[in-house]
């Protein structure tokens, strides 16, 4: 990114701060529950629901992942509370123990990637093909979350694209559950329901800021060039890496 114009784009939203008025500085609460509630609906068939009934039987790897995802999504609404309410000393504090967590979230979210198409392949439910083809989207959340969330932490000193950063990762993480609610809809209805927090979030910095923030510009380019991985998916480029990186991985596990 460019430091210059993003470190010269958050002295402006300083100057502007004082005119935005207490009312809005519950925003990024808002967010947080918004995305939390993406989550939620999107996995709560295949799921949340089935975990209520006690009929989530599902391997120990999927559950940790459930885990370790949710915890992000508390992190992210408690961090953004304590922010609101003015509490930025605790909301540091918290940070350092939310930088390791982050990688936790990356760690289990790669291991996850090649451990579910691994174990439907193991189960009969999937052939080879389809198991590659899946594997694409879930390294390409990982990729993005990864590239974000760094970003975040090197520009943690200035809150304005900090912020907008660690949006910018959780929006990323929402591929699956936006899948899901889409369902087998058009991509651009899945485009839509995955950036809608973001759409959101931009409208919000055109009414306070009358602009948008270029974190927000140069992030949804970049999800914009993530979400068409979903056109190469059953391309025989792809499905040959993934044929690859799959059959190695089940050949060193046996």
């Amino acid at each position: 990114m460019n430091t210059a114009v993003l470190t010269a784009s958050t002295e402006t939203d300083r100057r502007s701060m004082p005119r935005l008025g207490p009312r809005l500085r519950g925003f990024y609460v808002g967010m947080a529950l918004l995305m939390t509630a993406i989550v939620l609906a999107g996995f709560w068939p295949s799921y949340f629901g089935l975990l209520v009934r006690g009929a989530a039987a599902r391997p120990w790897v999927i559950h940790v992942h459930a885990a370790v995802f949710i915890g992000w999504m508390v992190l992210l609404l408690v961090q953004v509370a304590l922010v609101a309410s003015g509490r930025t000393r605790a909301h540091r504090k918290l940070g350092t123990f939310g930088m390791g967590y982050g990688v936790l979230v990356l760690v289990i979210g790669l291991v996850v990637s090649f451990a579910s198409p691994v174990l439907h392949l193991v189960a009969g439910e999937w052939e080879i093909d389809r198991a590659a083809s899946f594997l694409l989207l879930p390294l390409g959340d990982m990729v993005l979350f990864a590239g974000f969330f760094g970003a975040a932490i090197a520009y943690r000193s200035q809150s304005a694209i900090h912020k907008r950063l660690i949006v910018l990762a959780t929006v990323a993480l929402l591929f699956a559950a936006a899948a899901r609610l889409a369902g087998i809809a058009s991509p651009l209805i899945l485009l839509l329901v995955w950036l809608f927090p973001l759409l959101v979030a931009i409208g919000h910095d055109g009414l306070t800021l009358r602009r948008i923030h270029p974190t927000y510009l140069i992030g949804t380019a970049i999800l914009l060039v993530g979400f068409c991985r979903i056109f190469f998916m059953q391309s025989e480029s792809w499905l040959g890496i993934g044929r690859t990186m799959l059959t190695a991985l089940m050949q060193s596990g046996s």
